[in-house]
């Protein structure tokens, strides 16, 4: 779906070459202030995951594109360029929003040629972020995987989940289902400065446990883990142990990457918020998206201790369950292996390891 002409808001005010192939209309509500939702009819629901990826399922769903979360780090902002927005404010407040996504979903699911593979949703954007609430997609969604005999995996960081837990546990008695919950900051100063829009770290350990209590796996996406701001001892000790004591059932825990347009914005966030790093991370990344091999070792060897002492060790090690196997995401390893095996070493760019 690409830009191809005007549209005219709700209110008669012109949205300057904002207009979608199947824009249905753009919609700005008070609630939602200083957002745009262009609502469009969307032709496929099931999007394939490349045979190149290292991703252990090939199909996911993502209803919305943008994301109100608005975290700095976010990978999938690049993905708005595509729409010919701009990885950064647009990202966050134009808001794609496919209004037919469950009844094409529907229809895709019962193709004979459907094999009733994994379907994740979260991959991109999160499914369960504000704009959930006032579309309601998930629950519609939920049911048809589920009516196609087709195991789901969600990965989210919004509170807003908890709507769903009845459903999601009565789906998991007929299909496998993953609750996976993004939690990387423990502080909460710094996460409301690095992820605005999203939930406080104290409501996502809640949410944890909701997950629990409703009889449903629940792993934590330690990630991204960010250099000299959250890979210290002592915050990853504490957010292991808060994760621990809210019953998580395993963690994985990745570094930051910088891919595209996300790196020019993360060091803009961090000459205004942290300036004195800023060189650091410029050192650190290179030309490249991700920290040099050496970083991702030495994280592990910091975090596999903790992990042992707070009982995530000696689990499922992958970062993601196939088709049919329990939690999403399951593992609890810094996975070193997301890393390309050309990125380049950088040994001037070691951290000081404190």
């Amino acid at each position: 779906m690409r830009w191809d002409g005007q549209k005219l808001g709700d209110d008669g005010t012109a949205l300057p070459g904002l207009a979608l192939a199947g824009l249905v209309r753009s919609v700005r509500t008070p609630e939602f202030a200083g957002v745009t939702f262009h609502e469009v009819t969307c032709k496929s629901a099931l999007n394939k995951v490349p045979d190149a990826s290292a991703m252990p399922f090939r199909w996911t769903v993502n209803p919305t594109r943008g994301c109100l979360h608005a975290c700095t780090y976010c990978f999938a902002r690049p993905t708005h360029e595509y729409l010919d927005l701009d990885a950064g404010r647009d990202f966050e407040t134009q808001i794609v929003v496919k209004t037919n996504v469950v009844d094409v979903l529907r229809a895709e699911l019962a193709r004979p040629s459907w094999r009733g593979e994994h379907v994740a949703l979260g991959t991109n954007t999160d499914p369960y972020q504000r704009v959930e609430g006032r579309y309601r997609f998930m629950p519609g969604i939920i049911e048809a995987l589920v009516h196609a005999g087709t195991p789901l995996s969600i990965l989210t960081k919004g509170t807003l989940l908890r709507r769903d837990l009845a459903l999601l546990a009565e789906a998991s008695t007929h299909v496998p289902v993953g609750i996976g919950i993004s939690l990387a900051i423990a502080d909460e100063t710094l996460q409301q400065a690095v992820e605005p829009g999203t939930p406080t770290p104290r409501a996502r350990l809640e949410l944890i446990r909701a997950v629990r209590e409703a009889g449903l796996p629940c792993g934590v996406m330690v990630a991204p883990v960010l250099p000299w701001l959250t890979d210290g001892r002592a915050h990853l000790d504490d957010l292991l142990a808060k994760l621990a004591d809210a019953g998580a059932t395993g963690v994985t825990v990745l570094p930051l990457h910088l891919r595209g347009a996300v790196k020019p914005l993360f060091l803009a966030w961090l000459r205004e918020h942290a300036p004195a790093l800023a060189h650091r991370y410029e050192a650190l990344y290179g030309r490249g998206a991700y920290v040099p091999h050496e970083y991702s070792r030495w994280l592990d060897q910091r975090v596999r201790p903790l992990l042992v002492r707070h009982g995530f060790e000696g689990r499922d090690r992958r970062a993601f369950r196939r088709q049919g196997e329990g939690s999403y995401p399951g593992g609890s390893i810094v996975a070193d292996a997301a890393l390309p095996a050309h990125e380049p070493t950088i040994a001037a760019a070691q951290p000081v390891l404190f």
